[in-house]
């Protein structure tokens, strides 16, 4: 167990709740968010504290779940010194020696919409984020702060996925990845790939989280954050091992 107490003092901050809308994970659910003042700046100290506290990054907007009767929602995140990668997740590290990974600061590149607007619309048209349009794009992953960063993967020189994530104090965070949807890239599992390049990163620059965001138990879309193991979840004002 792990204490997610801050490790600087943080300055009064003012928080907003949303109302109530439909949830976009769970039926006939009903969730509010509770954000940062908007306007404040998500900079590097308030943000790593507030990302021990379960706060997650959308845009400049530094928010996390708080519905009335309902804890479905669960921050979770790779203690990356004890990962162990399952024999599926040794796999597809082997199938994807043949990707090229570069590191680069958030931007807007046209490459990168295009592959994002296609994956939306093909994987995610029934979700918040279609349609797809460059300023909702810009928005959400081009902030130009930073601890700010993409991940370009390509294969011979295609594009064929993009991973968003963060640099904090401790750790990084997985923002969003979105990559090329195509039978005959089904195998190589891009979305586990990005992470498992993730965790490499991590381990490269010496840091000991790689948080995931929110894990719901009953959501279908969510159950890949559960293969990697060991996971923790924040529990509280503590960060426990998730045990199933």
């Amino acid at each position: 167990m792990s204490s997610n107490a801050p490790r600087r003092p943080v300055r009064d901050l003012r928080f907003f709740l949303t109302v109530p809308h439909a949830c976009s994970y769970l039926p006939d659910k009903e969730a509010t968010t509770l954000f940062l003042d908007p306007q404040e700046s998500p900079v590097p100290g308030v943000y790593d504290s507030l990302s021990l506290l379960g706060f997650r990054r959308s845009g400049r907007h530094l928010y996390r779940p708080h519905c009335e009767g309902c804890n479905a929602c669960r921050s979770v995140r790779i203690p990356v010194n004890g990962f162990k990668p399952n024999r599926t997740q040794r796999k597809v590290w082997q199938r994807n020696t043949d990707i090229t990974v570069r590191v680069m600061p958030a931007h807007f590149d046209p490459g990168h919409y295009a592959l994002y607007a296609d994956y939306i619309r093909l994987r995610h048209a029934d979700g918040d984020m279609y349609p797809p349009s460059r300023d909702q794009y810009r928005t959400f992953l081009t902030l130009q702060e930073p601890y700010a960063h993409l991940m370009e993967l390509r294969l011979e020189d295609e594009l064929v996925a993009v991973a968003a994530f963060d640099q904090l104090e401790h750790g990084l965070s997985a923002i969003y990845t979105f990559f090329k949807v195509d039978d005959a890239l089904e195998k190589r599992s891009l979305g586990t790939y990005a992470i498992l390049q993730l965790i490499a990163l991590c381990e490269s620059r010496q840091l000991p989280h790689l948080y995931l965001g929110y894990w719901i138990e009953e959501c279908r879309k969510m159950r890949y954050k559960q293969a990697f193991s060991p996971i923790e979840v924040l529990d509280g004002r503590h960060w426990r091992p998730l045990i199933r």
